[in-house]
């Protein structure tokens, strides 16, 4: 059995790679039916820091081949595109390592943030539906799902913790200054708008527009906050009168490009407009920048403010890296197990077709026996099987060297049938 991973990340890839990658949640069901032209099984992760894909199989090198492709082709990557920003995974261990500090929150750009963990949820329950799930695959997202509860509900990683959202609104304090006379626009009504416009309000925003593609999303969610909301389509004209905007909606294009901009600066041009894009793909066209006294800001400029989030949690990263540890150890046993499951199954029947062969050509040679005494030479030749397998099992399940070779060994000693342990 061999876990492949193969995915890009806000660490090895810029954000104009990444974007490319990402996978909106009503696109995920396609691109895991893309998916399985390319490999069996697979789970695809797509945050808005990481896109990722686990695969089982028989063959590593293969699959790992099979799941580049896959990003090629789906994403119109080149080879030479991909490669640089690319991590590829193979070792079960370090593949479960990684998984579970994500859902953890140890793996994100703001440490602890919650909603990571919906989303390992979501990328099972959708591969689910698809039929993309194998069983090493599900236990490996079951496990992860299950450490990433325990460290926040055994550390304090996520006690007060910040998100992506509340960081940008942090950011848009720290330019814009007073935000008490602030009107802010976020445009996005989901989750990451939801806590933006919650943040805001903390922030003591008194005029929050909300903007969204749905506008009973957008009329919701300004109700509960106070604020308006506005049609998605009447966000240039909205422009004009606000100091902050914080694009945070899932959308295949642009909703704010150069030429709306410049057109609401020009009715303000001695107001700045600071915008910051914290969706991935972005929403904002990048050349938004070079507008005079706008100011654009996106993922990558979040850095810092991280870092700072990074040192002030040391102490819970290191008690959640021991949950993590001894989730590992468990998920470890099981893998060992499921190896060596079809090597003493088929060890089990062999000796007991022997038995049973055995024992009935001897009962024909005795003379008529009570059912008392079939009885007892039934268990003892059972004992007998038991005893003599229990020193090549022992040896499948402890032995330290390559797991593979012994059930290799112990394969062709006994002449046993192969069988598959997905």
């Amino acid at each position: 059995m061999k876990i492949t991973l193969v995915g890009i990340n806000h660490q090895t890839a810029p954000i104009e790679v990444l974007e490319r990658a990402a996978i909106r949640k009503d696109e995920l069901d396609r691109y895991l039916q893309l998916l399985g032209s390319y490999v069996p099984n697979g789970i695809i992760l797509s945050t808005c820091n990481r896109t990722e894909v686990y695969t089982v199989s028989s063959d590593g090198r293969e699959a790992e081949k099979d799941i580049f492709s896959f990003f090629c082709t789906c994403f119109n990557f080149s080879d030479a595109e991909l490669t640089p920003s690319t991590y590829v995974i193979t070792q079960p261990g370090i593949v479960a390592e990684h998984l579970f500090r994500i859902a953890g929150g140890l793996d994100s750009l703001i440490i602890g943030e919650y909603e990571v963990l919906g989303q390992v949820g979501h990328a099972l329950q959708a591969a689910e539906k698809a039929g993309m799930v194998s069983l090493p695959l599900r236990h490996l997202f079951q496990s992860a799902i299950r450490t990433g509860r325990r460290v926040r509900e055994e550390t304090g990683i996520s006690k007060n913790a910040l998100s992506v959202s509340s960081v940008a609104v942090d950011l848009a304090t720290r330019i814009a200054g007073d935000m008490s006379t602030c009107r802010m626009l976020v445009i996005g009504a989901g989750e990451a708008g939801r806590l933006v416009a919650k943040a805001a309000r903390d922030y003591g925003t008194p005029r929050i527009v909300v903007a969204n593609r749905t506008q009973e999303r957008a009329s919701a969610l300004a109700m509960m906050l106070g604020g308006t909301a506005v049609e998605l389509s009447h966000v240039p004209q909205v422009l004009s009168s606000c100091n902050i905007v914080v694009a945070c909606a899932e959308a295949p294009q642009w909703i704010l490009d150069v030429p709306q901009v410049e057109q609401a600066m020009k009715e303000r041009p001695e107001l700045p407009l600071v915008i910051i894009d914290i969706a991935v793909p972005r929403n904002v066209e990048p050349a938004v920048k070079q507008v005079n006294n706008v100011f654009l800001y996106n993922m990558d400029d979040l850095t810092g403010i991280s870092e700072a989030n990074r040192k002030q949690r040391e102490e819970e990263t290191a008690l959640a890296a021991e949950i993590i540890r001894a989730e590992l150890d468990k998920l470890t046993a099981w893998w060992q197990a499921l190896q060596i499951r079809p090597a003493v199954s088929a060890l089990m029947e062999k000796a007991e077709a022997v038995r049973t062969a055995q024992l009935n050509k001897t009962l024909k040679k005795l003379r008529s026996l009570s059912q008392e005494e079939r009885d007892y030479l039934e268990a003892m030749t059972k004992s007998i099987v038991v005893k003599i397998l229990k020193d090549p099992i022992e040896y499948l399940e402890h032995n330290n060297g390559s797991r593979e070779d012994s059930i290799e060994m112990v394969s062709r000693i006994f002449h046993l049938k192969k069988g598959k342990s997905e």
